[in-house]
């Protein structure tokens, strides 16, 4: 089994391409020794992710001060004001946390309906944003939004859960690298099983599963293969006697060399422990499975670094946290410590990916 720290590691893993940094750092001493804690508030509560993004802010003391939250919908905001993730926090409007002085960033974490206009209005106020996934059915409302980021130099980091998994950061340094010779294949899993409550909240926006799950594959098979030329969506519905969504997904993406697939589907006993992203290349295949927390396979034809030939199972550093890594990188995005690892064309991609994928419109 190969072993390697969790420092060596991040750092063996360089930089996707398109400046995909792959450098990070986990509630860190620069903030600290430098007083530059940023300001950040959260603008809703409704997302699935949250309570996460919050109670990792939280976490983050040398990185973050957390100075409100939003939630306009009452009955939403008094069953939140007593949970721990957001004791002792003040509650605000918009207007007010927007107006605090020296806001710098906002987590938008609303329903996925009110992503995009909540991000529109953050970037107008000339705030850095996390923002949550997927990025709404408009893909020329997500555009003008990176678009006005970009002109004010501000950083929209997408809330794609995978970006700082170390078995996906080294899973893009071996296609990068050319470690897999000509990738041929990529094949990705993301589902689970859900009660009906959760279907019926999934049924109230389109595009199904792959827009709500499969989306953070399609972000990482972008940021390892690039744009595709062509996706071709399938879609089914297992219960059409209930309801109508659109609860066992595949969609089939194009490349020149390669052909990829991702699947995705809610009504998997345990689903969770078959997730998998395997890559195979006509030199060695990358495969992790699970995805969280990660296990590796690396089959490799010829030494590479600290990884001999053959089959073996990697050792990955153990991850603080679904989102430490990522949004610890967003403070120092922000810092201008470095610069940002996604770029705005990559993020327009995997989103008109991810509507093609969903069968939806991109016009």
């Amino acid at each position: 089994m190969a072993k390697i720290e969790r420092r060596a590691f991040i750092k063996n893993t360089g930089r996707l391409a398109a400046g995909l940094a792959t450098a990070i750092h986990v509630g860190g001493s620069s903030a600290a020794e430098s007083g530059r804690r940023i300001k950040v508030g959260q603008i809703g509560t409704a997302h699935a992710h949250a309570g996460g993004k919050m109670a990792t802010m939280r976490k983050l003391t040398d990185d973050f001060e957390v100075v409100g939250v939003v939630e306009p919908d009452a009955a939403a905001r008094k069953r939140m004001e007593g949970h721990a993730i957001y004791r002792d926090l003040p509650w605000m409007t918009e207007d007010q946390l927007l107006a605090t002085p020296g806001l710098r960033m906002v987590a938008v974490e609303t329903a996925v309906s009110e992503l995009v206009p909540t991000a529109a209005r953050c970037v107008a106020a000339g705030l850095h944003l996390h923002l949550d996934k997927p990025a709404g059915d408009s893909l020329p409302a997500f555009k003008k939004v990176l678009e006005a980021a970009d002109r004010q130099n501000l950083c929209v980091q997408m809330g794609y859960m995978f970006r700082n998994n170390p078995a996906f950061q080294l899973c893009f340094r071996a296609v990068r690298e050319g470690w897999l010779g000509t990738v041929f294949e990529l094949h990705g899993v993301i589902s689970k099983y859900i009660s009906d409550d959760r279907r019926d909240l999934l049924m109230r926006q389109p595009g199904g599963t792959m827009f709500e799950l499969g989306c953070h594959l399609i972000d990482a098979m972008v940021a390892a293969m690039g744009k595709p030329d062509g996706v071709t969506p399938f879609i089914r519905r297992t219960r059409p006697e209930r309801d109508q969504l659109a609860d066992n997904m595949l969609a089939v993406f194009e490349y020149p060399k390669a052909t990829c697939t991702i699947r995705t589907a809610v009504v998997e006993v345990d689903g969770g422990r078959r997730r998998q992203f395997v890559v195979c290349g006509d030199r060695g295949t990358v495969d992790i499975r699970p995805l969280e927390p990660p296990k590796m396979l690396l089959a490799i034809d010829r030494s590479q670094g600290d990884y001999r030939r053959g089959y073996q199972e990697v050792e990955l550093p153990p991850m603080p946290g679904r989102y430490d890594d990522q949004l610890a990188e967003l403070a120092r995005i922000i810092r201008g410590e470095i610069q940002s690892p996604y770029t705005s064309s990559h993020d327009l991609a995997v989103h008109e990916m991810v509507l093609q994928a969903s069968g939806m419109s991109v016009d």
